[in-house]
């Protein structure tokens, strides 16, 4: 593997575990899921194929935002808005 493919790689890794401090089902569900998701993926050589993996995990990414936005959202809202009618 190329080298800035593994600091690509690197760097995916921390981002994804930094965001996953906050997981709804807690840090250590998460940590294991991706240090599990990393391993499967360990061996591989193609450069195209770790391209994608790095596509993906960056799509992970987006989607963690959003539902931590979401998250935040629905917070704020319950906080100052009633849902009497």
């Amino acid at each position: 593997m190329a080298n800035s493919l593994r600091g690509e790689v690197v760097r995916l890794y921390k981002n994804l575990l930094y965001l996953g401090r906050e997981y709804p089902k807690g840090a250590d569900y998460f940590r294991s899921r991706l240090k599990a998701a990393f391993l499967r993926h360990k061996d591989e050589k193609d450069p195209e194929k770790i391209k994608q993996l790095i596509a993906r995990g960056e799509f992970v990414i987006k989607e963690l935002e959003a539902l931590y936005f979401l998250r935040k959202y629905r917070a704020m809202k319950q906080r100052y808005y009633s849902d009497d009618k």
